[in-house]
């Protein structure tokens, strides 16, 4: 049965209206808002993410019978993992993105986060990798709109494992970025190396810190690093210009580690 929002919805009420709508659907036990809009981060541009969870199995069915235009993909049909599908909607005038999120799954990488345990999963629009941890970043950082979820705390053990897999990332990738593409001169593979060794860095100080991250938009500036992009301002044709490149970030990545 369709489920319209009004678009004359104040953004204060329009969570709960979405909720609302969501939590009906058969096999959702939880509704949560993540994303900007529940971290207090957000711009007029920032769209709506929304998170239901469901136990083992899910028709995503009852998401097209919403009736909001949009797309809406099969389980596992964002590549699987830890984004194992969803839906980009619109509802009540507003971007609306919906995460598919099993409850047994989650429940399974809180338990390995607690022992320090995570995996870096390859996925579209993220250019380091996502942790599986994520999936406890967003029940610690996101808004309950419906029923009740595990609100985890950083567990020390992720602390000091994440910290040494991300640190030991980032000096790999620029120390094999010096030798196979800087000194060959191969400007576009040195500056790709750069920004990953700076994103996977940034990933180790934040869990050093016990700060959660799920995505990695603001990922740079919450590590600390400051004005990135000066790094690639002003760099020569040869080859030993992309070497001072690799160093100058080795510097930056080396700094309060």
């Amino acid at each position: 049965m369709p489920h319209p929002i009004p678009s004359t919805l104040s953004d204060a009420d329009f969570p709960e209206a979405v909720a609302r709508a969501l939590s009906r659907m058969p096999g959702v036990e939880a509704v949560m808002l993540g994303g900007s809009r529940a971290s207090g981060r957000q711009s007029s541009a920032s769209d709506w993410d929304f998170s239901i969870y469901y136990r083992g199995n899910f028709d995503v069915m009852v998401v097209r019978d919403l009736g909001w235009p949009g797309e809406v993909s099969a389980l596992g049909g964002w590549g699987g993992g830890v984004f194992n599908g969803g839906a980009w909607l619109e509802a009540g005038g507003r971007r609306v993105d919906v995460h598919y999120r099993d409850l047994n799954d989650v429940e399974r990488r809180i338990r390995e986060a607690e022992k320090g345990e995570f995996a870096i999963e390859q996925l579209l629009f993220y250019l380091a990798g996502i942790p599986t941890s994520v999936l406890v970043a967003e029940l610690a950082l996101g808004q309950v709109l419906s029923c009740s979820l595990t609100r985890p705390g950083y567990p020390e053990a992720l602390k000091r494992s994440a910290f040494r897999i991300w640190q030991d990332r980032a000096e790999m990738t620029l120390h094999y970025a010096r030798k196979a593409y800087a000194e060959r001169g191969h400007r576009a593979m040195a500056y790709g190396s750069v920004t990953c060794a700076l994103l996977e860095a940034g990933h180790a100080r934040l869990a050093r810190d016990g700060v959660w991250i799920t995505n990695e938009k603001t990922l740079l500036a919450q590590a600390g690093f400051g004005n990135v992009d000066a790094l690639y301002d002003a760099i020569g044709p040869g080859p030993e210009s992309l070497v001072a490149l690799i160093e100058r970030a080795r510097s930056l990545i080396s700094v309060n580690v």
